[in-house]
């Protein structure tokens, strides 16, 4: 005879169940996968395409773009990403995007840097390009002058205009220098 205040009365069958997920843990899990799809979403075309994205995820994000923010659209579209994602590995994914984020940073830190060397030899001349061959032994000095000749013959014709030797001279600078 079972008493009523007795506990096992009150256990639901899928308490002793591994599997089961509540509703709160489901919710919680499609909000990741709808946030990582926004962080898909948000990325260029040239970010994705460093990604190794599924093809239907991958045509299904690239459609988003064509699709107006703040619509009703957009926003069930990218539920239906989320949905998508739910076969994707997590955080193999997050480290992906995290890669292309920090490389895309690293590239424009060395054009910054690059742009900064220019800038300094075109100004400073001969004295500078020294001091860069001293920390970099490996560069072309005849080639670093004439860039910067040639960078500096170009602005005195047109200055409103960029050198086409100045951007020249800048990747020069992002190649050889790996620092």
């Amino acid at each position: 005879m079972k008493v009523i205040g007795d506990s096992e009365h009150f256990k639901q069958p899928f308490d002793h169940d591994e599997d089961y997920v509540s509703r709160a843990e489901a919710k919680r899990e499609i909000a990741i996968y709808q946030e990582l799809g926004m962080k898909l979403v948000v990325l260029s075309k040239t970010q994705i395409d460093k990604l190794e994205l599924d093809e239907i995820i991958y045509d299904n994000v690239l459609k988003t773009k064509t699709i107006k923010i703040n619509t009703e659209a957009y926003r069930r579209h990218l539920q239906y990403i989320g949905k998508l994602m739910r076969n994707v590995d997590v955080e193999a994914l997050q480290l992906d995007i995290k890669n292309v984020l920090n490389q895309n940073s690293n590239e424009s830190a060395k054009q910054n840097v690059a742009e900064k060397l220019k800038d300094q030899l075109m100004s400073e001349g001969d004295q500078a390009i020294q001091e860069l061959i001293e920390k970099h032994p490996d560069l072309d000095r005849q080639k670093l002058r004439q860039l910067i000749r040639q960078s500096n013959k170009e602005l005195t014709k047109k200055p409103d205009q960029a050198s086409k030797s100045a951007a020249e001279l800048v990747k020069y600078l992002r190649t050889e220098i790996t620092e």
